[in-house]
């Protein structure tokens, strides 16, 4: 029977977050979505206003509506005006999609000297700055994703991003992924941007010369494979040294009621069906992961399941042979994800679960009750089967409020 999950039902799936203008493409890698077009980008340039010297703001007008008109206009923090700092926002959210695309950024809204930093990174002219994005492009082929923009000083906006880069040079081309925020200094005087400091979620030390960012960096570049088997597609939101918050597409899975999970008890129900024990006798592909899902606190509530091929619809699946096992679509949603590797043993996911819990708790994240652990062993091993050590890296995951 199929059916389509709740989406309070299951760990993956949460509330959807608030409309927001800067919404989040949950696919894996895909180029940003097309923003507007070059002549309209062009309506978008910043026009510079002037602003008493030093950034003071000007004398309000001794007539009664003027001052209410002034106040009206004025943020809670003062220095940019409500209008200014929309517009400006609003600037960003267009311009910065285009940042490592054909088009690129629009450089007359930055002051020539712009003092740019990152944890390995600096440049103090707006020439420096763009090299930078330049060699960024010829080496990693990034794909840049916005999440969010929004005024955090009288003078200063901050962005929040996903990056998704490729190490060309390497012959595995390692994939790279950076998030954190942005902040961006306004010059008072011509509204331009006249810096721009990047802060890593995976580092505590963001300042320049950064070790620790160095070290982030040439992690990422280690040889690491999956099975070349298809995975559902996901936007990592928030990467830092412990876990990462993931933002999921929908997908689809056939269920059947599993032991424990570590276990391995539905697993030939599950796989039956895509090898061919359903109504049509239709062979399915296999896809990573294999999952087990504790959906209850005490962790006793399990299932088992497999992911259906991305191409599927829900309604064209033949249906299963027997009663134990189910089809569910997961509509998708937010989860932190923590990752290991080694033999996963009931004790040792339990514990990586507490562990999960207390840092996600800690960075003033909401868990969820329940969670689901993905092992990524090609299923047609024995060693899921057997429980044997994974050759590929297990993930655990705990449902999550997350706001962007």
């Amino acid at each position: 029977m199929a059916t389509t999950t709740s989406l309070r039902s299951r760990l993956l799936i949460l509330p959807p977050p608030p409309a927001s203008p800067a919404a989040v493409s949950l696919r894996l890698r895909p180029r940003a979505a097309a923003l507007p077009s070059s002549s309209r980008r062009r309506n978008l340039r910043l026009t510079a206003r002037a602003a008493p010297p030093g950034g003071a703001v000007a004398p309000a007008s001794s007539a009664p509506a003027a001052e209410e008109e002034e106040k009206e206009e004025k943020v809670g923090f003062g220095g940019l005006s409500a209008a200014d700092a929309e517009r400006l926002c609003e600037f960003l959210r267009a311009d910065l999609p285009h940042l490592f695309d054909d088009v690129g950024i629009d450089r007359s809204a930055y002051d020539d000297r712009v003092r740019f930093r990152d944890p390995i990174t600096r440049h103090d002219t707006i020439d420096g700055y763009l090299f930078n994005i330049r060699l960024l492009k010829q080496l990693f082929r990034p794909d840049f994703y916005l999440h969010a923009v929004k005024q955090t000083g009288p003078y200063e906006l901050t962005t929040r991003w996903t990056m998704v880069m490729k190490f060309m040079l390497l012959p595995w081309k390692p994939e790279l992924v950076f998030t954190g925020l942005s902040i961006m200094g306004v010059n008072p005087q011509n509204l331009k941007f006249n810096s721009h400091v990047d802060l890593w979620d995976s580092i505590q030390n963001n300042e320049y010369f950064s070790f620790e960012g160095l070290w982030d960096v040439f992690k990422q570049l280690r040889i690491y494979k999956t099975p070349d088997i298809e995975t559902p597609k996901y936007l990592i939101l928030k990467r830092t040294a412990h876990y990462e918050v993931r933002s999921y597409a929908p997908f689809l899975i056939v269920e059947a009621k599993g032991d424990k999970l570590t276990g391995s008890s539905g697993f030939n129900n599950v796989t039956g069906y895509i090898f061919g024990k359903n109504a049509s006798s239709e062979k399915i592909p296999m896809t990573t992961p294999v999952f087990t899902q504790a959906s209850d606190d005490t962790l006793s509530d399990v299932s088992i399941q497999i992911v259906l091929p991305m191409n599927k619809d829900l309604n064209s699946l033949p249906a299963p042979n027997t009663e134990a096992v189910t089809l569910r679509k997961v509509e998708g949603g937010i989860a932190a994800v923590k990752k290991f590797s080694g033999r996963p043993k009931e004790e040792i996911v339990l514990q990586k679960e507490k562990d999960l819990r207390s840092q996600l708790l800690k960075d003033g994240l909401k868990p969820q009750q329940g969670c689901l652990l993905a092992r990524y062993n090609d299923p047609r091993t024995k060693s899921f089967l057997m429980d044997k050590s994974c050759r590929w890296a297990d993930v655990l995951y705990v449902n999550v409020n997350f706001e962007r």
